[in-house]
């Protein structure tokens, strides 16, 4: 149970700091809400779920077992990623902003929460390098915990998601840019010790 619980915290936590990052699926989460819709975020991020699931069964089902033999090399790619990543998070922070944008028509809030992210470097860089990482350790404890990984970072991204929408549809500043950036920053050194964790792990064997 214990390993369960830790690994969905994980999944969350590591979620959320992809989730809150500034970029293309915000701005789309954003802009769907604006007309009042407050679900808009809940599309959004269901989406964007819809690829994440495609990569899931892919490294479940063959990439797994090809990287095996490099689970080292997976590790050290993976903890330096994540301390990359936190200093990304951390200094992006200082520029970010959850002020609406222009309304951009078109796309469902579902097709928009799946091409964003396709369509984002970000999204596959951090898929290629910590999600991977992170996704295959949790797979050497079984499948169901690889699931219970993937759960708590779907539930950062539609939580977080559908926070925004509500904020922007109900006209109201639940989160000022400036609580934000701090989030975000501490997000960003939560990044960057967990990748000093991960790395101690492959220099220093527990």
């Amino acid at each position: 149970m214990y390993e369960i619980i830790s690994t969905l915290v994980l999944g969350f936590v590591i979620g959320l700091t992809g989730a809150l990052a500034p970029g293309p699926t915000l701005v789309a989460t954003i802009n769907a809400s604006l007309a009042g819709n407050w679900t808009a975020g809940l599309k959004v991020s269901l989406g964007h779920i819809v690829i994440e699931t495609a990569i899931f069964f892919l490294i479940i089902l063959g990439l797994a077992s090809v990287a095996s033999p490099y689970t080292a090399a997976i590790a050290l790619i993976g903890g330096t990623a994540l301390m990359a990543f936190g200093v990304m998070t951390i200094s992006g922070s200082r520029s970010a902003t959850l002020a609406a944008g222009p309304v951009e028509e078109g796309a469902s809030p579902y097709m928009a929460g799946l091409l964003t992210s396709a369509a984002n470097p970000y999204f596959w860089i951090w898929w290629l390098s910590v999600g991977s990482a992170l996704l295959i350790q949790s797979l050497e404890g079984g499948l169901l915990l690889a699931a219970v990984f993937m759960v708590g970072h779907w539930a950062a991204d539609t939580g977080w998601y559908t926070f925004v929408s509500t904020s922007v549809a109900k006209g109201k500043t639940l989160l000022s840019d400036r609580t934000y950036h701090g989030i975000m920053a501490v997000c960003g050194a939560f990044l960057i010790l967990f990748g000093l964790y991960y790395l101690s792990g492959v220099l220093i064997p527990r």
